[in-house]
């Protein structure tokens, strides 16, 4: 009976030795996936130029913020070299919303990359939507969408609902003739944490 308690306090402790190594080889391995992240923190021109392979991936990007949204805090918008490279990052739960103190400051924003696509359908939607916004204003002119979006959409110099709506069919167009896609393809990040450089 001795042997067998014996034995079975060696298989114990042979057991408790093998799986507080596995621990360690996670921590190690957690630790050297964290200093990989770090290691290869994206611009925002990398990201633009290389979107097509990024989406749906876990990023980490910086650039300098240059707007938040005055409604909540819910988006900001981060440029690379130039105001024609400009990446939106919406807040996450885990980040609630944005405070306005990161604009003017670089901003390391780690979340995911997610494609966002206008095609003729969506066009049509968002002529629904603003006929119907026109109505309930009464007519008035609403425009709809923030410079910063229209920004990132190469849409700076657009200043009329009409005027968008003909960009987007007009490079949907030239798209479809140059790549065979039907669609324009707009890049956002869904932000899960950040922090002011």
């Amino acid at each position: 009976m001795k042997k067998n308690l014996f034995s079975a306090a060696i298989l114990t402790m042979a057991t408790l030795m093998s799986l507080s190594s596995c621990g360690s080889k996670n921590n190690q391995n957690s630790q050297s996936a964290t200093e990989e992240t770090a290691a290869t923190t994206l611009q925002v021109d990398d990201v633009l130029a290389t979107a097509d392979s990024l989406v749906g991936k876990t990023i980490t990007l910086e650039g300098i913020c240059t707007h938040t949204c005055k409604h909540g805090g819910k988006k900001i918008f981060l440029m690379g070299t130039d105001d024609t490279k400009t990446l939106r990052v919406d807040a996450s739960a885990e980040i609630g919303s944005f405070p306005q103190e990161v604009v003017g400051n670089i901003v390391e924003i780690t979340g995911q990359l997610v494609e966002e696509r206008i095609d003729e359908s969506t066009v049509q939607q968002m002529e629904e939507q603003y006929r119907n916004l026109q109505a309930e204003h009464h007519g008035e002119n609403v425009e709809v969408g923030c410079d910063s979006e229209r920004k990132a959409q190469g849409q700076a110099d657009l200043d009329s609902f009409a005027a968008r709506m003909n960009d987007y069919r007009t490079r949907i167009a030239q798209r479809k003739e140059s790549e065979g896609k039907e669609y324009l393809s707009f890049y956002a990040v869904k932000g899960l944490s950040y922090k002011i450089k």
